[in-house]
């Protein structure tokens, strides 16, 4: 057998995007022969991940897996609506999925780099998987949370929004149906804080600001004195709290009462108290932008594609 070095197995990868794994093996079985190993990647679908890493994936899921006193929620992005509906990639989210809780990773790059068994990392499980759907695979972002009460989570309209709450209590019917609603509440909403204690004072000073002088700039406040002016601007800071963080907000099932009541209103039904410690939602694709390209131009490009 021809020899080869870690330096021809990282150059085969540069060149075909395939994993470390499957570069040695290819060069083992091409018994040393470089070319001839990219065509054995190429033949096994292996080498289709090179070819679609500068597309756009915007399409994919939000996915949430909880085993035990751990739970994640995470987006794996593709291409197309078609792939992401497809048992397949669901197949190909559950499994990471299961490594983030199992390996409980700070960010992607320690994700990417975490070994999945048999010498694979999950960069090339991600690399083998693009090529075997023939769309790119991305793993965008993950949260972990782990509980000393239980977790809930809902999945809207088979991915396209996730949501992820930790309650620091026990999981009974009353907590069960509490923690349903409020996930239910903060798809529909969307607040990007839980309690007010937790909105920046920097964000709230920059709120202050635009509203004092949008009283300012208001005819109708013209002469009024500077305490009036400043209640107005307090009346809308609280109005600003009440649209942005959860415990605030009106619930979305019943306006007359706030989230915070509803928990409330819940404690004394359960005779125990109830802590919604934290919460997290996702929502696809939200802030990648998706390559427009006209339909006449995307034949010519496969035209051109194929007589190469």
């Amino acid at each position: 057998m021809a020899e080869f070095t870690a330096k021809d197995v990282m150059k085969l990868r540069e060149q075909t995007g395939a994993g470390m794994m499957d570069c040695k093996k290819a060069l083992v079985d091409a018994d040393g022969d470089f070319e001839k190993a990219g065509e054995l990647l190429r033949e096994r679908g292996i080498a289709k991940a090179a070819k679609r890493a500068s597309k756009v994936a915007a399409e994919g899921i939000v996915y949430a897996l909880v085993e035990g006193n751990k739970g994640v929620l995470v987006e794996v992005n593709c291409e197309s609506d078609f792939v992401a509906n497809g048992e397949k990639f669901h197949s190909i989210v559950n499994d990471i999925a299961k490594q983030i809780l199992k390996v409980d990773p700070k960010d992607i790059s320690e994700l990417l780099a975490s070994d999945m068994g048999g010498g694979k990392i999950v960069a090339d499980f991600v690399s083998e998987q693009t090529g075997v759907i023939g769309e790119k695979v991305s793993v965008r972002r993950f949260v972990v949370y782990k509980t000393e009460g239980f977790i809930e989570t809902y999945i809207h309209m088979g991915g396209t929004m996730g949501v992820m709450l930790d309650f620091g209590c026990a999981e009974t019917p009353v907590t069960k149906e509490l923690a349903h609603n409020i996930a239910l509440h903060t798809a529909f909403n969307k607040p990007a804080y839980l309690t007010k204690e937790e909105v920046p004072a920097e964000t709230i000073e920059k709120e202050k600001a635009i509203l004092l002088q949008e009283v300012h700039n208001d005819e109708k406040m013209a002469g009024k004195p500077e305490k009036v002016i400043a209640g107005i601007v307090e009346g809308k800071i609280k109005k600003f709290y009440e649209e942005n963080c959860l415990l605030e907000q009106k619930f979305v099932k019943d306006d007359k009462i706030t989230v915070k009541q509803l928990i409330a209103s819940a404690e004394k039904e359960a005779g125990t108290p109830i802590a919604l410690k934290a919460f997290v939602f996702f929502v696809r694709g939200e802030g990648i932008e998706k390559k427009a390209e006209d339909l006449s131009e995307e034949v010519a490009k496969q035209v051109e594609a194929m007589k190469k």
